[in-house]
């Protein structure tokens, strides 16, 4: 890691190099960008500062440095305006940053030797010799380090080392051997447009501050729903910040929809209504209920096959049961790859029982949306297009770095009536532009963040034949891995056949319980094994997957793939590792 002070170039130092206008400057941006992006850097530098200024083929060779930053000048002004004076960040704190007078010259140095710590945590995220988490129990790392806050204000060196810390302790989610989570991969487009849009640091609720960003979310969200199905893109949508507040957007409208008066008069006003949802689905059906005031109760989990699918006898059985006894349900939320199985719900089985019954359609598709964009798998999303509503998150079958989900709606302006409140101090009707591009009121949000760039920017540079050669990838590997173990001593698998996403699930069993009696202190045993190669996965640093138990099944392994960085082989090393890490149990 890069000492703090130092970097990759440096500014301001005697010989002059730290001019942007010095030849030699050029020189080192060019082998930087050289270093960064194989070969596009000739290409900039040639048209930048012309022929004579190309920098010669490296060879691979490391971008300069520079050795240390000299001590600041003895003057008393601050900021100091000698010429010949370095950046000294033990002299230096935040203050002396921009917006300070002068303060462009440290404020370039600062962010630049942050980018400096950021570009090493990136190329590292993706070396395989690196650990995916350097483990620490959390007594350890609050006794290790101060993290107390404090009144009086630390130097800029400390606020470096920091950066260093917090980042030599967070889990590389881009490693090609992490699967811990739903989410994850590093996109570098991705990171870009992130970096992007915390700079303009702008708010997505009016056209006014952030104009390019809502064209793009109502670009964006339009192509999201042709992909699904509706009609011209016809609808409506938002980005929330993540799959669960997607789900209760969907809850909210869908209780509007029925009972209008709800939003001035409360529950009050209305019957008891009941959602129904599959007992594999997400937990923040749930919690959504319970945030609206519907209530948990009121949540109805319909039974599942062997393969983690709803069972649409089962759901009109259920809807039979609470109309008889005067409910009102009023919401089915099927589920388009389930946390754990990644099962399809049979859409239009349900679509014809939500038809029949006159009852609000949405479709859980966070984790499955993606592959809508795959001309091989789209088919396990039949039926989405006959949805009221859909929750589709980018940022975990797509890669785009969090957060990122949408939640699309097919009736166009029904999102607007159920949210808005007509706050004149932002949505004025007198603006001289349309405005239908202020999209503020109709979501539960003020302050909202811009997640849309990086969705949209990725979309650009990968294309929809981008994210389709990812998702058909991470399948593919998904299948390469159950094919594998499939047969393969010390393997069962928690249901039979092919994996309908990428989830793999699975129990290892060590040797000294292979030759046991399927019983209860089988089982028993057979639970605490996954917990200890979790752990000794996270203590040696080598890799992560996610276990947990599941109705009457013992804690099992779960393995998600999502990342385009993984290959066969580092398949290969997750069986290899969880072997060498439980033979012993």
């Amino acid at each position: 890691m890069a000492s703090p002070g130092s970097g990759f170039w440096s500014f301001g130092s005697e010989d002059g190099s730290g001019d942007p206008e010095n030849p030699s400057t050029a020189r080192a941006w060019c082998q930087v960008a050289q270093k960064f992006t194989g070969g596009i850097g000739n290409k900039l530098c040639a048209l930048l500062y012309g022929d004579a200024e190309k920098p010669a083929e490296s060879g691979g060779s490391e971008p300069p440095r520079a050795t240390s930053r000299k001590a600041a000048c003895a003057c008393n002004q601050k900021p100091c305006s000698c010429p010949k004076a370095d950046v000294n960040y033990a002299f230096l704190h935040a203050t002396d940053l921009l917006p300070a007078c002068d303060g462009e010259r440290p404020t370039l140095a600062f962010l630049q030797d942050v980018m400096d710590i950021l570009l090493q945590y990136v190329v590292k995220s993706f070396d395989r010799s690196t650990k995916v988490i350097d483990f620490h129990y959390p007594n350890e790392l609050l006794q290790e380090y101060n993290w107390e806050l404090a009144d009086q204000p630390q130097n800029l060196e400390e606020i470096l080392m920091h950066c260093q810390t917090t980042l030599k302790y967070a889990i590389k989610t881009g490693h090609p051997r992490y699967f811990n989570q739903l989410s994850t991969g590093l996109d570098m487009v991705g990171l870009a447009a992130d970096w992007l849009t915390s700079t303009a640091n702008t708010n997505m609720f009016t056209y006014e501050i952030a104009p390019v960003f809502v064209l793009l979310e109502y670009v964006t969200l339009k192509k999201m729903r042709e992909i699904i199905g509706w009609p011209g893109g016809s609808g409506d949508g938002i980005f929330s910040p993540g799959g669960a507040i997607s789900n209760m957007y969907a809850m909210l409208i869908a209780r509007f929809k029925m009972f209008p008066e709800v939003k001035e008069k409360g529950m009050a006003a209305v019957p008891r209504l009941i959602a129904f949802t599959s007992e594999h689905s997400h937990f923040s059906l749930k919690k959504g209920a319970a945030a609206l005031g519907i209530g948990t109760d009121s949540v109805i989990l319909i039974k599942c096959d062997e393969r983690g699918k709803m069972v649409p006898s089962d759901l009109e059985r259920r809807i039979l049961e609470a109309k008889q006894k005067g409910f009102v349900p009023f919401l089915v939320s099927a589920t388009a790859g389930t946390t754990v199985y990644g099962a399809f719900d049979p859409l239009l089985a349900v679509a014809d029982i939500c038809k029949k019954y006159k009852i609000w359609m949405h479709v859980d598709a966070a984790w499955g949306g993606g592959l809508l964009m795959s001309r091989k798998h789209k088919w396990k999303l039949s039926g989405v297009e006959r949805a009221n509503s859909v929750t589709w998150n980018p940022h975990k079958m797509m890669g785009v770095p969090l957060q990122c989900s949408a939640l699309l709606v097919r009736e166009e302006g029904l999102m607007q009536s159920c949210n808005q409140m007509h706050a004149s101090y932002l949505f004025q009707q007198d603006k001289h532009y349309d405005l239908s591009y202020d999209t503020g009121d109709k979501a539960l949000q003020c302050g909202r963040h811009v997640d849309v760039f990086k969705l949209w920017l990725m979309w650009r540079a990968k294309g929809t034949t981008g994210f389709e050669a990812h998702i058909d990838k991470c399948l593919e590997l998904a299948e390469y891995l159950y094919n594998i173990i499939k047969n393969r001593e010390g393997y069962e698998m928690v249901f039979d056949g092919k994996p309908q996403h990428t989830n793999v699930c699975f129990w290892y069993v060590p040797p000294s319980l292979r030759v046991l009696e399927d019983n209860e202190e089988r089982m028993n045993r057979l639970s605490k094994v996954a917990p200890v190669i979790k752990a000794r996965m996270m203590e040696y640093g080598t890799t992560m997957v996610s276990y947990q138990p599941l109705g009457d099944k013992v804690n099992f392994f779960r393995m998600v793939i999502s990342n385009p960085a993984a290959t066969h082989q580092d398949i290969d090393f997750l069986i290899e590792e969880i072997e060498r890490l439980g033979q012993d149990l």
